[in-house]
């Protein structure tokens, strides 16, 4: 399944990435020894445990851990794995078919050019071009989960072709992903991606190193002490790390250093990545925090949304105000501030419902129940992601565990419904319209597999947003 998805900046990569060092021996050894595990009682309770954990958080983000067995059953019925190392009649498995030949220098061998000559195909696939776009998706396949990093060839042109750059194995499941380009190795900017999980920890990596085995950061966790006379460590959480999953993610782009994170520990923190260490701990929810997203315009106010069936503004120019809070009917799975006001954000819920607010109808009194500009019965499952056009006002994404993409015109606050779509890639996780190319729209789900719509190939959509393409009115002249 995917679970997250984050669009990388047009010329934020680097055109030849950097393959990473091999660790030294005495790392992998002790990478080794930190995964070795001994049969008692104690390694039964502490995989009891992590097995609660991940149905706890399964069921916190409302995906079904389960969906996946009968396409894996009909992926191993296709590929007959019973007969696998059976050879066809007459023919070499490691033959070209043709009869093996032999070459008089390997100049002549068309299996061992230089692969790093212009030539070269599989050397040019590795080059990220400034007209490219990038997107970075984090998935689960059977046991093993990685972020897959996938270009998207000068996304102006008519036709796309999108192909698998490279992957980064993660350790445990992942849940969000947010992208950043603090200086972390110094330098005016980089090119990383956050990643929250089923563990309490942050990790950070680097897109620009092919190969790394482990993350450039990681904010919060665990960290190890090892028992006196004994050779068994014990874990102990870091100092103001989350205790729980992290289970949402938001970047700040004004405050560059600043990441926002929400936790099934009930907490917002605030971190300071170039720093290393957490700057604040909010504890204003009652239930799970599901998502956090700074706002576009007031870049020191954070919205949070909750299993506690409540929304939060804080305003970082006021520490000392409570906030302000919003009541809404079921667990919150998504929220996002509108891009074109600094007033107006949507929540999306457990129960399929879409909620508008504005928050020019907040009072001082922060416990108020307040009201909606509008409430869109917009799909019959969770709506698990919502994503506003960065071009087009007034234009919505939707994605459901309905199996359905909408489109939405939101416009005086009547919402209608202006195209939708059943891309085929199961239950949606999440939706995300690309800054750079603003009608491109990247869908994740169930299945594993990531799908781009451009949206403006439906009629309806070119013929009312078609003025708002900015990015292909720019390249053409």
């Amino acid at each position: 399944m995917i679970s997250a998805i984050s669009w990388v900046p047009k010329g934020a990569s680097k055109s030849t990435p950097t393959v990473a060092d091999p660790p030294p021996p005495e790392e992998i050894e002790e990478l080794i020894a930190n995964h070795t595990t001994t049969s008692g009682d104690s390694d039964i309770e502490e995989a009891s445990d992590e097995v609660a954990q991940a149905l706890a958080v399964a069921d916190a983000v409302g995906k079904s851990t389960t969906g996946n067995c009968d396409d894996i059953a009909l992926a191993l019925k296709d590929l007959d794995m019973d007969h696998y190392d059976e050879e066809d009649e007459g023919f070499e498995i490691f033959s070209s078919g043709k009869g093996d030949l032999y070459h008089q220098s390997n100049d002549m061998d068309e299996y061992l050019i230089d692969r790093k000559g212009d030539d070269s195909e599989e050397f040019e696939d590795m080059i990220i071009n400034p007209t490219d776009s990038v997107i970075v998706y984090a998935c689960t396949e059977d046991d093993v989960s990685y972020l897959e990093v996938w270009v998207l060839e000068d996304a102006d042109s008519s036709e796309m072709n999108m192909y698998s750059h490279h992957n980064i194995i993660l350790p445990a499941f992942p849940l969000c992903t947010a992208w950043l380009d603090s200086p972390l190795k110094g330098g005016e900017r980089g090119n990383f991606i956050a990643v929250g999980s089923m563990e309490p920890s942050i990790e950070i990596w680097d897109l620009d190193v092919i190969d790394e085995v482990q993350p450039c950061l990681v904010l919060g966790g665990f960290e190890e002490k090892k028992k006196k006379g004994k050779k068994k460590s014990i874990k102990k959480y870091k100092d103001d790390s989350h205790t729980d999953s992290v289970l949402g993610l938001a970047w700040n782009k004004e405050y560059r250093n600043i990441l926002a994170s929400a936790s099934a520990d009930k907490k917002v923190k605030i971190w300071d990545v170039v720093a290393g260490k957490c700057d604040i701990t909010m504890e204003h929810h009652s239930d799970k925090v599901q998502a956090v997203a700074w706002n576009h315009h007031a870049p020191q106010v954070l919205l949070s949304g909750s299993f506690d069936h409540t929304v939060v503004m804080k305003d970082g120019r006021m520490p000392s105000h409570s906030g302000y809070k919003w009541s809404v009917t079921a667990d919150v799975e998504s929220l996002a501030w509108d891009p074109h006001t600094e007033h107006s954000f949507v929540v999306s819920l457990e129960d399929g419902i879409v909620k508008g607010f504005d928050i020019r109808t907040a009072h001082s009194d922060s416990s108020s129940d307040l009201s909606s500009t509008f409430t869109l019965h917009a799909h019959d499952k969770p709506v698990t992601s919502v994503s506003y056009n960065p071009s087009a006002p007034n234009l919505l994404a939707t994605g459901s565990m309905d199996k359905t993409i909408k489109l939405w015109d939101l416009s005086n606050n009547q919402p209608s419904c202006v195209a939708s779509k059943s891309p085929r890639v199961g239950a949606i996780f999440k939706v995300s319209f690309s800054e750079d190319n603003p009608f491109l729209l990247a869908i994740g789900g169930s299945k594993g597999k990531l799908h781009v719509w451009d949206t403006l190939s439906d009629s309806g959509i070119s013929r009312r947003y078609g003025n708002y393409n900015r990015n292909r009115s720019q390249s053409g002249s």
